[in-house]
């Protein structure tokens, strides 16, 4: 309670630069994420027939696609922004590093979504990716041409990792803050993430 209140999960005010459109694409990144996963759990229960032979199977398809484009989209253009704010300031070190490590599940699971379309784009996918990881001596255990294994790794385990991923940066955005811009030359921003001295050794947790 003393390191994340519950005043925090919800907050009803921010910091006044929090107004600028650069804090949005963390939002939307998250909105294409939800998207992605709802578009997905359909054409996971209707199967490769229904989103490959109908007309609302192949919207359901397409409508996955596009989700998980934006997804890159907005997640790129939030990784390069975070980058160059040095959004690790502030305590934020592990923050980022759980960004980062979602962008780099992010990219395992678009490639095994690849891998399990059911169709020729599939198949020279995977036969063109099974030498380069060969080569690099994971294709004993991460077998592209296992359509099997695949499905299981797009379905389960890279978006159950992903989503843990997700959820612990929210979380310790949540408890440190949205790191604050660069001060322009003899100004001060204050950091919502970094606790004063007099703070820290009462115990109490900051704003």
């Amino acid at each position: 309670m003393a390191a994340l209140p519950p005043e925090k999960l919800l907050p009803d005010r921010q910091p006044a630069y929090v107004a600028s459109w650069v804090y949005v694409f963390g939002v939307l990144t998250i909105a294409a994420f939800l998207l992605a996963l709802a578009s997905g759990t359909v054409i996971a229960l209707e199967g490769p027939q229904w989103y490959h032979g109908s007309s609302i199977g192949l919207f359901f398809n397409s409508l996955h696609l596009w989700s998980v484009e934006l997804f890159f989209f907005f997640m790129v253009i939030h990784l390069w922004a975070t980058f160059f704010m040095a959004a690790w300031r502030g305590r934020r070190g592990l923050t980022w590093v759980l960004g980062a490590l979602s962008f780099l599940a992010s990219v395992g699971t678009a490639f095994t979504g690849y891998l399990v379309q059911s169709n020729f784009d599939s198949q020279w996918i995977a036969t063109q990716a099974k030498d380069g990881l060969n080569s690099v001596g994971i294709g004993a255990w991460f077998n592209v041409l296992d359509m099997g294994q695949m499905l299981l790794f797009h379905v389960l385990l890279l978006p159950v990792a992903l989503a843990a991923l997700i959820a612990g940066h929210l979380i310790l955005v949540r408890r440190r803050g949205v790191v604050p811009p660069f001060p322009a030359a003899g100004a001060s921003v204050p950091d919502p993430g970094v606790v004063a001295p007099a703070e820290r050794r009462s115990g109490g947790a900051s704003s």
